[in-house]
């Protein structure tokens, strides 16, 4: 892999002195991992928690404090709450955007309506209808967020971590073209486990994440690799006899899958599609498959075959309760010490870029940047997702070469909704928004008559959090029997 010449410069961080502004600051899960992580660091700084939930940053800047407090921190931070995204952003080095809506009123819908119409998506959070409308109601915010970033803190270093990534973070841009942004995903970093875990197991090696490299390209959770090395072992070979292997043939019933987490995965789609186009694909399968949707018809049996599971609406609704949640952290109930804290890192690789951009160790990891020909046959402008370069004060994409023309053809087309409805959200005309719903391959299951007909189920189901989209002049309404 070599460096290409179209890199992010910005300033250099000083290890001693650093102010993140964190928009989404009352996230349960991210903000508690991120304290941890900035607690065992070797930088020193102030933490603004911005969140229109003001009650819930607030609660994030006590747990942070009281994280520095603890004997075995060896950082110096302070957090503060604010319910003033101005105030959060004025002269901040670094920028971290993480939010959501409350699930029980925009993702249940994602996922039920298209449903109703026979489009059985799997999780529904980057591409799809459901995905496609995430976006919808996330890109104006993001626009908005990028024009504050370049009145109060142009040359700070921006982190997206907000899905669908390739839509949010291309916003970033589309308002502010010189801002320093880049998408963030762990897809590609647990898929380097498995394949240190293949690793271990098949060539006897004692192997880590951090000993797998791959050339990865692609669009966030649309990633694919052609190389794979663990400590200079080229696994190629390996993966090209595992691919027609018994292991890699297995077939699942909805009774095999009933105690899995939708986050599992059996690594039959990985293999089956590895096996048709000589490319592997690198990220989770629930995924994948809302990507290259042949896994999706059959419904629940067609699905469970290949040994993924639908994230289910009810599912969706838990995450957003504490109390029935699997994945958030439990902040109130360590402070109150009716549970034990252990401070520990998450295994994400936010402060290992921020210790490069400082002078440290350059760093190798996958990010989510506009084509600048890091990717070979793709148009330049929307973002991709390959390997980079973080050095002090720099993130410079490394190329990555093309794809086989059909797996090209599977990207491009995503990108082309993804461009869509980019260009449709600059003056919130939902007719052109329609024409890159209407071109995704989930939705050319459907009549034409029938996908505007899904489309207006979901404006109006969704249509408190689609404001700025100009719903009373769409003629693609005008036509169905939903009442808008």
């Amino acid at each position: 892999m070599e460096a290409i010449s179209k890199a992010k410069r910005g300033q250099r961080l000083d290890s001693d002195d650093v102010t993140i502004a964190y928009v989404g600051g009352g996230s349960r899960q991210w903000v508690p991992n991120l304290v941890q992580d900035l607690a065992l660091s070797e930088f020193d700084g102030t933490v603004r928690l911005y969140d229109l939930d003001v009650e819930a940053a607030e609660r994030n800047a006590e747990f942070g404090n009281w994280v520095q407090d603890r004997e075995d921190a060896t950082a110096d931070w302070t957090y503060e709450a604010t319910g003033s995204l101005d105030a959060a952003l004025e002269g901040a080095d670094v920028v971290l955007l993480s939010t959501q809506y409350n699930p029980a009123e925009t993702f249940v819908h994602d996922l039920d309506i298209p449903k109703e119409h026979g489009i059985y998506g799997a999780v529904a959070a980057t591409i799809g209808p459901g995905g496609i409308f995430r976006a919808m109601r996330t890109i104006h915010d993001y626009k908005r967020i990028a024009a504050r970033v370049r009145e109060h803190c142009p040359d700070a270093w921006v982190f997206n971590f907000t899905n669908p990534v390739h839509f949010v973070t291309r916003a970033l841009y589309d308002e502010f073209p010189d801002i320093n942004a880049v998408g963030m995903c762990h897809e590609v970093l647990h898929q380097r486990g498995v394949l240190a875990d293949i690793a271990s197991e098949h060539l006897d090696m004692d192997a880590e994440r951090e000993d797998v490299s791959v050339n990865v390209k692609g669009i966030n959770h649309f990633t694919w690799i052609d190389e794979a090395y663990c400590d200079g072992v080229d696994l190629w070979p390996l993966l090209e006899d595992l691919k027609d292997s018994e292991e890699a043939h297995r077939e699942f019933t909805p009774e095999d899958l009933e105690d899995m987490s939708p986050f599992g995965g059996k690594r039959q789609v990985t293999w089956e599609l590895f096996r048709r186009f000589g490319v592997m694909p690198f990220a989770g399968e629930r995924h994948i498959v809302e990507y290259a949707n042949w896994f999706l018809h059959g419904g629940k049996e067609g699905l469970n075959r290949w040994g993924v599971k639908r994230t289910t609406s009810e599912f969706r609704s838990k995450h957003w309760t504490p109390s029935e949640s699997e994945q958030t952290t439990d902040v109130e109930a360590w402070l109150a010490g009716e549970k034990e804290f252990t401070l520990e890192s998450s295994g994400e690789v936010l402060l290992d870029i921020l210790e490069a951009l400082s002078g440290g160790d350059t760093f190798v990891t996958n990010v989510n940047m506009p084509n600048r020909g890091q990717i070979e046959g793709l148009e330049h402008g929307p973002v991709v997702e390959t390997n980079a370069l973080v050095r002090a004060s720099e993130i410079r994409p490394l190329a990555a070469g093309g794809f086989p023309r059909p797996v090209e053809s599977l990207i491009q087309g995503h990108i082309d909704t993804i461009e869509t409805v980019i260009e449709a959200a600059r003056d919130g005309d939902l007719d052109t928004a329609f024409e890159g719903f209407l071109i995704d391959p989930q939705v050319r299951t459907l009549q034409t008559e029938e996908a505007a007909e899904l489309f207006a189920e979901l404006i109006a189901a969704e249509k408190d959090y689609l404001d700025d989209w100009n719903v009373a002049d769409a003629d693609v309404l005008d036509g169905t029997d939903v009442d808008v």
